[in-house]
């Protein structure tokens, strides 16, 4: 992990970094509408060393919640939607806290480890319960700017 967020962590904030592969950031990811088991069994072969990575390729930050009930996932890569910042690819939360206050906190860690740089997500509101989805990301400050072509709502972060 580069200095800066490193610095950053060591203020006491509610996230703390992790690798990917990270057996309780995997636990959580488990039970994110994104989670998908390979056909080929890769996930449960005790041989597979990247059995529970949960980021594809690129510039990856994981983050756990100190009491390892939320996962928040950035990651930096080309994006095959033409989408350019870093994407958030997981959140989860399953504790007390509020959502968009984790997403706050999350995006002050990105902005020092990326400055300058657009956040992204992509929201399918058909698998999400929420009758607003992406609600706990615009109380964060985020806004919806989009769709892609298979349907899915784009929201983004603009510099803090």
């Amino acid at each position: 992990m580069d200095r800066i967020v490193q610095t950053y962590f060591d203020i006491g904030t509610y996230w703390i970094p992790a690798q990917d592969g990270n057996l309780d950031a995997f636990h959580l990811y488990q039970r994110h509408y994104t989670y998908r088991e390979y056909k080929d069994g890769r996930r449960n072969n005790p041989s597979n060393p990247c059995r529970r990575l949960i980021v594809g390729p690129g510039e990856k930050c994981v983050l756990i919640g100190r009491d390892g009930r939320a996962l928040f996932v950035w990651r930096k890569f080309k994006d095959d939607s033409g989408q350019q910042g870093i994407n958030c690819a997981v959140f989860r939360n399953e504790g007390p806290e509020l959502s968009s206050d984790l997403i706050k906190e999350a995006d002050r860690i990105a902005f020092k480890k990326w400055p300058g740089e657009r956040h992204y997500t992509y929201v399918n509101g058909a698998k999400i319960k929420s009758v607003n989805p992406g609600y706990c990301f615009k109380m964060a400050g985020w806004r919806e700017c989009g769709k892609t072509k298979g349907g899915l709502t784009i929201l983004e972060r603009l510099f803090l």
